[in-house]
């Protein structure tokens, strides 16, 4: 228990290594940010370049802090049945408190509405719709029990908030209220569901020996390998959806090349788990999954960039 006697900031920094990688998910959400921004400049702003700039790294570390304040709002609904299957967790052993997370993240949300007030009302109508989706993700839509026994409606109630802050994006980078996005920006924000129903499909996914009695996972409900073919299926649905984005906006040879490649790549992965299922290769179907939402969104981002010019301006 020695870690728990620590200074806050070294308890906090064990919590975070464990439960929200700083590294990975800045990654994360610089790709993902900054695909959907270019997006909306370039449909709203047509024959300007693509621009990086102070409002943009504004809108990173709000959508940053965003994602923190929903790993703590999991970690209070979910506390009961992590510390019966997860005792080892650092939250569950008490390096770190419930209480102690709540004030972290009551200081992210205020970051959150700091800077969507001064990008203004689209902007804090954008925020105000994806945070209150998150409210009512805390209490599981009030349906929890039956959330409980339908695993598979939970993962899909829940990704249902990845449009939503794409929306909030589009508000922060152009200035306009959500439901102004044009058509094919509404498509790319269901995009980001797919995506990261991927993602969530994909991290867990085990290893029969993985296996524990009373955690769900989609190898439990689709069999071991059903999960893994569920896993292709989604991600080709991504793929087919932004390669029609970048029809629309003219995309060159690059992009398509550029996303049937990272396609095969995480088919490379699929193949290794079907032909030599261990915990390690059930492993790098998340890994796989992580390294495909990154990159998807880079990839949108760089074309962009790379057809329309780019200015950064910090």
């Amino acid at each position: 228990m020695r870690d728990a006697r620590a200074s806050f900031p070294r308890r906090f920094y064990l919590y975070v290594q464990e439960r929200f990688p700083l590294l990975g998910n800045g990654l994360l959400i610089v790709s993902y940010y900054s695909s959907n921004q270019f997006l909306a400049r370039a449909l709203l702003e047509p024959g300007t370049p693509m621009h990086f700039d102070g409002v943009s790294i504004a809108g990173i570390v709000a959508v940053l802090c965003f994602f923190f304040h929903i790993r703590v709002f999991d970690e209070h609904k979910d506390f009961e049945d992590d510390s019966r299957y997860f005792p080892h967790r650092v939250l569950q052993r008490g390096v770190v408190t419930l209480a102690e997370l709540r004030v972290v993240a009551a200081v992210a949300i205020a970051i959150e509405v700091i800077v969507s007030v001064a990008r203004g009302i689209p902007a804090v109508t954008g925020w105000l719709i994806a945070f209150g989706f998150s409210l009512l993700m805390l209490k599981e839509f009030f349906v929890r029990e039956w959330l409980k026994r339908h695993f598979v409606a939970y993962a899909l109630s829940h990704m249902l908030l990845m449009p939503l802050l794409s929306l909030w994006i589009f508000s922060l980078a152009v200035e306009r209220l959500p439901w102004e996005a044009p058509p094919v920006y509404m498509l790319y924000a269901m995009v980001g569901f797919f995506v990261t129903l991927n993602w969530e499909v994909s991290r867990k996914i085990r290893a029969p020996e993985q296996e524990i009695e009373g955690v769900e996972t989609y190898t439990k409900i689709f069999g071991t390998y059903g999960a893994a073919w569920l896993v292709l299926l989604i991600r080709l649905v991504d793929t087919a959806l932004v390669a029609y984005v970048g029809w629309v906006l003219g995309f060159g040879t690059f992009f398509y090349v550029a996303i049937a490649l990272l396609y095969a790549v995480c088919l490379a992965g699929f193949l290794q788990f079907r032909f030599n299922t261990t915990v390690r290769s059930a492993k790098m179907m998340e890994i796989y999954a992580g390294v495909y939402m990154i990159v998807f969104d880079i990839l949108v981002a760089v074309e962009l960039g790379r057809t329309r010019g780019l200015e950064i301006s910090v």
